[in-house]
C-alpha cells in the first residue's frame, strides 16, 4: 500500500522535489473530495501556495485544470499559475478564473492562507441560505466558536473588486459561510485547511438534519462558555497536535486503496 504523500514515482525533468511533493500532497485532496461527494460537475477548487524553496518567495499556486472531474485530477495535470492566474507550467489545460478570483484576494490578502478550498454542497449551500446562518446547535459548530465568517453573495465570482470586501468580511476567520453561495476555508497547511472545511461541513450536515425535525425553534442551543470551551478543547486544527494531518492521511490512503492515478 503507498504511503499518503510519499513520492512513489519518478520525479519529472527538471522538477523540484518540494513541487511534487505538493503535487501528489493537492492531487490526493481532490480525490478524498471526490469519495466524499464534496463535487460540483467541474466545478469549484482547491488551491495551494507552492512552497518558497520552489518560487524563491514569489506567489505561486497550484490549481485544478478545469473541465476535468476531480476524479480525474492527477499530480502532473495539475495547472502552476500566479496571482493573476497567468498560467506558469506551459499547461495545455485551461483554469477557470470565476474560480481563482476568490482564491488569489485570499491567497494574497492573508499571509498565512497556503490552502484555499471551496464548495457547493448541498448542506452548505442549504445553511448560506437561511437569514440566521450556522447556528450554535451541535457538538461541530462548538467547535468553531469565533472562527466562522461570513460574505454577503455579489453573484458569481469573476470580479477583483471583490476580492477587499470579502477579506474585510472574513476578518482573518477561517471558515467563511459565503452567504447564498457556498463554504470556504483557509489554512496554513492543505491538512490543516481540511480539517477546518470538514469540521463546518459536518456542522451544516448536522444543521440540516436538525432543523428538518422541527425546524431552528426545536434545537438545544450550546451555551457561548461551553462552546468557547470545546473549541480550545478541539486539537484537531492546532499544529502542535498534526493540524489534521492523521486524518488527512487516513482519508488518502482509503482513496490508494480505491485508485492511486492521482499519483501520476
Amino acid at each position: 500500500m503507498n504511503a499518503p504523500l510519499q513520492n512513489t514515482t519518478v520525479l519529472p525533468p527538471g522538477m523540484h522535489a518540494d513541487e511534487w511533493a505538493a503535487r501528489l500532497e493537492l492531487a490526493a485532496c481532490y480525490r478524498v473530495f471526490a469519495m466524499l461527494g464534496w463535487t460540483e460537475m467541474i466545478y469549484n477548487h482547491i488551491t495551494l501556495r507552492l512552497p518558497d524553496s520552489v518560487t524563491g518567495g514569489a506567489k505561486q499556486f497550484l490549481i485544478n485544470p478545469f473541465g476535468l472531474h476531480y476524479s480525474e485530477v492527477t499530480a502532473s495535470n495539475l495547472v502552476k499559475i500566479d496571482l493573476q492566474g497567468k498560467v506558469l507550467d506551459g499547461s495545455a489545460h485551461r483554469v477557470n478564473p470565476a474560480g481563482f478570483t476568490v482564491h488569489a484576494a485570499i491567497h494574497d490578502g492573508l499571509e498565512g492562507a497556503h490552502c484555499v478550498m471551496h464548495t457547493h454542497t448541498t448542506a452548505g449551500v442549504s445553511v448560506a441560505c437561511l437569514k440566521d446562518g450556522l447556528q450554535q446547535t451541535n457538538f461541530y459548530t462548538a467547535q468553531l466558536h469565533g472562527m466562522v465568517a461570513y460574505h454577503d453573495f455579489e453573484g458569481i465570482t469573476i470580479h477583483a473588486d471583490e476580492g477587499p470586501r470579502l477579506l474585510q468580511s472574513m476578518g482573518g476567520k477561517p471558515a467563511v459561510i459565503l452567504r447564498n453561495h457556498g463554504l470556504l476555508a483557509w489554512g496554513a497547511t492543505l491538512p490543516q485547511t481540511f480539517a477546518i472545511l470538514w469540521t463546518l461541513q459536518r456542522a451544516c450536515e448536522i444543521q440540516l438534519a436538525t432543523f428538518s425535525m422541527g425546524g431552528a425553534q426545536a434545537a438545544i442551543p450550546v451555551p457561548e462558555d461551553i462552546a468557547a470551551k470545546c473549541t480550545r478543547d478541539a486539537l484537531q486544527f492546532n499544529p502542535n497536535h498534526g493540524a489534521g494531518r492523521d486524518v488527512f492521511d487516513a482519508l488518502v490512503r482509503q482513496v490508494d486503496r480505491i485508485d492511486s492515478s492521482y499519483r501520476a
